[in-house]
């Protein structure tokens, strides 16, 4: 290969960790490996990846969570799992996460270097996906990137990044409940644990952009004991 193919593995079982990664790099990608959800997203957000190989049982955070919450920041990069878990249901929750592709544990080493090949030239042709970069609710535009509120008359609201974090979880799982433990996960990360009260500060501040009546709103619901809702017909 010309030019070094990025590879992320996340798995914290060491021989395993050792013979994927070995294996890949005689293939000619370049190889980080990692042991932990934590550690996964720290990398991720400092390095540019072709492909994430990521276990799904790890320590601290599990792989679900891992994938869920790259998937806020980046919806092209491909994300294979690597699972012990053989059931369809695992299998359906690893791809509603946004995975890619999932190969479950024993595995053949010639399977998963093809299943990489074929994730990897997917990568490549990323141009073809279009990233979520900016969502119109009624009159208003929301730009992820530039964390910016425009108005309809041309003026910008700044948003927060965990505003900008919170509205893109809501708008990727439209017409869906999202709970309060999903929020915590992708959102904050674990680093601080927001009250209810907080949350639904965040959901008061979204009715009064966007809602034509605040007490009666169209887009951003609570639900009782469970969580947070966005609708939209578009």
């Amino acid at each position: 290969m010309s030019q070094k193919l990025r590879i992320l593995l996340v798995e914290d079982e060491d021989h395993l960790l050792d013979a994927i990664k070995l294996n890949l790099e005689l293939e000619g990608y370049k190889v980080h490996a990692v042991k932990d959800g934590k550690t996964a997203l720290k990398v991720f957000k400092e390095e540019r990846f072709n492909l994430i190989i990521l276990d799904v049982m790890l320590p601290e955070m599990d792989g679900f969570q891992v994938c869920e919450t790259i998937r806020l920041e980046n919806t092209e990069v491909p994300i294979l799992f690597l699972t012990a878990k053989n059931t369809s249901e695992d299998r359906v929750l690893g791809l509603k996460k946004g995975a890619d592709d999932y190969l479950v544990k024993p595995f053949n080493l010639e399977e998963l270097i093809l299943r990489v090949g074929i994730l990897v030239k997917r990568s490549l042709k990323s141009d073809d996906l279009k990233e979520l970069n900016s969502y119109k609710i009624g009159d208003k535009t929301i730009y992820f990137n530039s964390f910016e509120l425009k108005h309809d008359d041309g003026t910008i609201t700044p948003l927060t990044k965990k505003e900008t974090m919170l509205l893109k979880l809501l708008i990727e799982r439209k017409n869906d409940a999202v709970s309060r433990e999903q929020i915590l996960e992708t959102v904050w990360n674990y680093d601080v644990y927001p009250s209810t009260r907080t949350i639904d500060n965040f959901i008061l501040t979204f009715r009064k952009y966007f809602e034509p009546d605040q007490k009666n709103p169209v887009y951003f619901h609570s639900i009782r004991g469970v969580g947070y809702k966005f609708t939209d017909s578009h």
